[in-house]
């Protein structure tokens, strides 16, 4: 199916609606959508025709599907249905505050991922997709291949951050420790006056220099990327989405951590390939990370790309598609 896919690009016209061509790129890209999923409303975009393979698109943290400007286009050109999903608590999907039941981390955006993968995309073991995520939205993939690898034909991950890569997982701590701990942050975050914080960084320049972090060239002239990040900061329950997150990823069980995920995807004789991408010149995430994965997974590729930072889809994107599409053109299990 792979190179049938990448290389037949005739059937992958422009999806239309009755009165207007759908935008291929630009922040606005693809037909926009919304789905509820416990309860929360979630966003999500479409390009490509039907009957191609489907690919999901997600995005890192702070972004949204709007990230994917310079993306959709060229891989719905190559034979793809190109799908994108905002993740709970980013772009225009539902941001709640915290949860008795729910938390926000990458074990809960991987649920997200895998009922979308069979409610919107209608994967199957017959119909796999293929998952491409930047950084968060990478170990958001790779949760989701980790526990439901049936739908998942292959991840790509760029890059693939996690805490846990940098600092190995501690001794099992006592249950009362556990607890002690967890109530200790929920107070830390509660305490911590986001809501003064969040919109001081997200109208203010602020925004821009941490953004600026993220990539190797100056984005000084990308007025369009600045919005895109902007305006989900900008909406008043970013706040307690963000509070939310940061109470959810610092207590979130060790089988979601990338070392337990790779783990357990290392002992499936069918786990999808995993490729890393990186941007040598990340500042978020170091190279040495993904080579020292490699090293340790020989079934995961990695490819570098130069002059790039933390957004290789975005900042080196023709670099990117060509990096993706070679890749995908040897490991997507034929017909």
């Amino acid at each position: 199916m792979g190179g049938r896919f990448i290389q037949a690009a005739v059937d992958a016209t422009a999806t239309q609606t009755a009165d207007r061509a759908i935008p291929e790129d630009g922040e606005d890209w693809g037909e926009a959508n919304d789905w509820y999923w416990q309860g929360l409303c979630c966003h999500w975009r479409l390009l490509g025709a039907e009957g191609t393979r489907p690919l999901v698109l997600l995005h890192g943290f702070g972004a949204s599907s709007a990230h994917w400007r310079h993306n959709a286009a060229a891989l719905k050109a190559a034979g793809f249905r190109v799908y994108s999903l905002d993740l709970i608590g980013f772009g225009a999907s539902a941001q709640p505050g915290l949860r008795q039941n729910q938390q926000l981390n990458n074990r809960l955006w991987g649920e997200q991922l895998a009922a979308f993968l069979e409610q919107i995309v209608q994967a199957s073991p017959n119909e796999q997709a293929v998952l491409i995520g930047n950084s968060l939205g990478g170990l958001t993939a790779l949760t989701t291949a980790a526990f439901r690898a049936d739908l998942v034909a292959a991840v790509i991950a760029a890059p693939l951050p996690d805490p846990a890569l940098v600092q190995p997982l501690a001794i099992r701590k006592p249950r009362w420790w556990r607890r002690f701990w967890g109530n200790l942050m929920t107070i830390f975050f509660r305490l911590l006056p986001l809501e003064l914080i969040v919109p001081l960084i997200a109208h203010s320049s602020l925004i821009k220099m941490a953004l600026q972090m993220g990539y190797h060239h100056s984005i000084d002239s990308d007025h369009e990327l600045l919005h895109l990040i902007a305006q989900p900061a900008r909406r008043p329950t970013a706040a307690r989405a963000l509070r939310a997150m940061c109470v959810g990823m610092a207590l979130r069980p060790d089988s979601a951590s990338a070392p337990l995920l790779l783990k357990r995807l290392a002992s499936r004789a069918d786990r999808p390939p995993i490729l890393l991408i990186w941007g040598r010149n990340d500042r978020f995430v170091p190279l040495k990370i993904g080579q020292r994965l490699q090293q340790q997974y020989p079934w995961i590729s990695l490819s570098v790309l130069n002059e790039t930072g933390h957004c290789p889809h975005d900042e080196s994107a023709q670099g990117f598609h060509q990096t993706v599409l070679s890749w995908l053109k040897i490991n997507l299990v034929n017909d």
